[in-house]
């Protein structure tokens, strides 16, 4: 997947840097924005995982973006195509793409996630050609759950698994999944 920005009317999702480790660590591993993804990480992980999507990118097999607001040009949070890599997912998800969201508690609820998860799935389809995308969140997870009905991803519930790095309340994994043919469609 080539390196690239994109822009959408209120938002500019820039691939991640190490710059934006700092902020990573102070606005997005907190307990209120993390309390889905299995709580805040240690500071050594979280550095881990920007060099994970560094590496992805380098490789071409996924991308991360950093969420900027274009007229203040300050981070709300991120978004991401990647890889299902969770061993715990079933044969049929591990390796494909899979869509992914975040935002800083302070720019929840304020379309960002959509606005930014519309471009990526238009980057996904149109662009890079991909068949399907993946979206995953517990039932507990009510807010990414309803965005995934928003984007028209849609339940594949023969891919539901339980993964042992989340909590019992965070489990099953519920998987959804969106094809080119739905999205142009939309």
């Amino acid at each position: 997947m080539a390196e690239r920005s994109l822009v959408t009317e209120r938002l500019d999702l820039r691939p991640v840097t190490e710059a934006d480790l700092p902020w990573l660590l102070a606005e997005m591993n907190t307990a209120e924005v993390m309390r889905h993804l299995g709580g805040p990480r240690s500071d050594e992980a979280i550095a881990e995982s920007v060099a994970i999507d560094l590496a992805a990118m380098a490789e071409g097999s996924g991308i991360r973006f950093t969420i900027w607001l274009r007229d203040s040009q300050c981070r709300v949070g991120r978004t991401g195509l990647l890889t299902v890599r969770s061993p715990a997912a079933p044969d049929g998800l591990r390796g494909q793409p899979e869509i992914g969201w975040s935002l800083a508690s302070a720019y929840e609820g304020q379309g960002y996630a959509t606005e930014a998860a519309r471009a990526l799935l238009a980057y996904g389809f149109e662009i890079l050609g991909l068949a399907a995308v993946y979206a995953q969140a517990s039932d507990a997870n009510v807010g990414s759950t309803r965005l995934m009905g928003r984007l028209g991803l849609l339940r594949a519930a023969g891919l539901d698994y339980n993964d042992p790095e989340y909590a019992p309340e965070e489990n099953p994994t519920r998987v959804y999944r969106l094809t080119r043919e739905q999205w142009s469609k939309q």
